[in-house]
């Protein structure tokens, strides 16, 4: 699970929390010293990477200088994330302090003797960590990165960046639609990411999954919407109260869209869902008719409680905890989880999140901790149950899960998304386990977190031929009958 603000720390599945548990096992603080600075000596590029152990993320700290006063943005080049402005940026001798109000994080730290670096604490959400920023002269050359599978234009295909509104939510969706060349019309298919912040591309250390997929099945003869999450890059709304069937409103106002163009052919319109994505799309198709197919990339067939207890054991074991430890804090997480699912009253569970969460983690680190687990998102992820969709679903359904996915276990979820679907008597489905991929297809060594951008793969190949191959099997089929 991502955090559902700024750094969200790992794709689809926010685990702020849980690095915040495998952080505090660290103790790792970071060296003071400081020499006192005017502002125009602070301005400039800074480059930094924050090491959360199962992963790293490299930022960017653009300062200002004007008329004695410093305004500061934030890039993080592994997230997709651009020009995320501070709110507040005080220089006090040779202390600096940066506030982010919309990503609920901040920096503090000091500059050295030399103007050359800036050493501190970036601390978001449940999590406080040292960052070590260094001054640099080309900051854009440091972020550019490009990967093998990354489509260079032109394209032998038709794109067209489009608008549509959610009338439910009262939020417009900006979007790419990538239509086949030849005469259609097409079948399409509608893109769902995970959670936390996602651009149209998914983007996130560096690759960018839903353009290399829907190039992929574009040019297949399938065409493809892929949208920027409400509140993200050019949509509108609230992404930070949003729940996962507030979303699930977005992606059908997508397929509404889809059928108001004349090349998409409205009896063939499927969702392709990404861990969160991959619980959001059942839960369309268990009301919506218009959805023809299903593809569930790394999606769960168990409660969120479950999955998030299961991948804090798993991804703090991958980032060198022993066994008997990683159970140990599973287990620990685990409590947390309980006493959020449990507890009705706002109040009483503060209370008790507070108490729990006592000697776990930094006393300064308690109250963000607190609005996390509480929030309206985590308290509805944790709790909802997607075998109660699967049940529901008749249409077609492709479920996928890498053998090495340290998020969303194949072996957990897998068996129980067969027997959700069985049970409501859903008889065309193909579930796979997928040996050596990881939570985002990649060919993987470990499946380790940190692997995601160390791998140069966006995709497995195989994959993508998996879900094209399917979906256009299925309009064979129909157009037979």
């Amino acid at each position: 699970m991502t955090m559902k603000k700024f750094l969200k720390w790992v794709p689809a599945l926010s685990l702020a929390f849980s690095c915040a548990l495998l952080s505090a096992q660290s103790g790792d603080v970071p060296a003071t010293g400081k020499a006192a600075a005017k502002p125009a000596e602070v301005a400039g590029d800074w480059l930094g990477t924050i090491n959360l152990g199962a992963l790293k993320l490299r930022v960017v700290f653009h300062i200002t200088s004007s008329e004695n006063e410093l305004t500061a943005t934030m890039d993080s080049p592994d997230q997709g994330v651009n020009g995320l402005p501070f709110s507040s940026a005080q220089l006090q001798g040779g202390s600096l302090k940066l506030i982010s109000e919309k990503s609920h994080g901040r920096f503090e730290g000091t500059i050295s003797q030399d103007l050359s670096s800036l050493e501190g604490t970036w601390t978001q959400g449940a999590a406080s960590l040292p960052l070590l920023l260094k001054r640099a002269k080309n900051a854009a050359e440091w972020q550019r990165q490009s990967r093998p599978q990354d489509p260079a234009k032109p394209y032998p295909y038709h794109e067209e960046d489009v608008l549509y509104d959610n009338k439910t939510a009262a939020n417009q969706l900006a979007a790419t639609l990538t239509i086949p060349s030849g005469k259609g019309p097409f079948p399409a298919v509608l893109l769902i990411p995970g959670s936390g912040p996602h651009d149209r591309d998914e983007t996130i250390f560096g690759h960018k999954p839903f353009l290399v997929l829907a190039d992929h099945l574009t040019r297949q003869g399938i065409a493809v919407l892929r949208a920027d999450d409400r509140g993200v890059a050019k949509s509108t709304g609230n992404l930070a109260t949003a729940t996962t069937a507030d979303l699930a409103t977005d992606a059908e106002a997508g397929i509404a869209y889809l059928k108001t163009r004349p090349e998409i052919d409205p009896r063939h319109i499927g969702l392709i869902g990404h861990s969160e994505g991959g619980i959001i799309a059942p839960m369309i198709a268990a009301r919506n008719h218009d959805v023809a197919f299903i593809v569930m990339l790394a999606g769960s067939g168990v409660p969120g409680d479950e999955v998030i207890a299961a991948q804090t054991g798993l991804i703090a074991e991958a980032a060198g905890q022993s066994h008997e430890q990683a159970m140990k804090i599973e287990a620990r997480q685990r409590e947390i989880l309980d006493l959020v699912k449990n507890t009705r009253d706002d109040a009483s569970l503060q209370k008790a999140l507070r108490d729990k969460l006592a000697g776990q983690i930094p006393v300064a680190q308690i109250d963000a901790a607190v609005g996390q687990l509480t929030s309206p998102w985590y308290r509805y992820f944790i709790a909802y149950d997607p075998a109660l969709a699967l049940r529901k679903v008749t249409c077609p359904v492709l479920a996928l899960n890498g053998e090495k996915d340290l998020q969303v276990s194949s072996q957990q979820n897998l068996p129980a998304i067969r027997k959700a679907l069985e049970a409501g008597g859903n008889q065309n489905f193909e579930i796979d386990e997928l040996a050596g991929l990881n939570h985002l297809f990649q060919t993987a060594r470990t499946g380790s977190l940190k692997e995601y951008g160390e791998i140069e793969e966006t995709i497995s190949p195989s994959v993508l031929e998996k879900i094209s191959g399917w979906i256009l099997k299925l309009k064979a089929r129909a157009s037979a009958n």
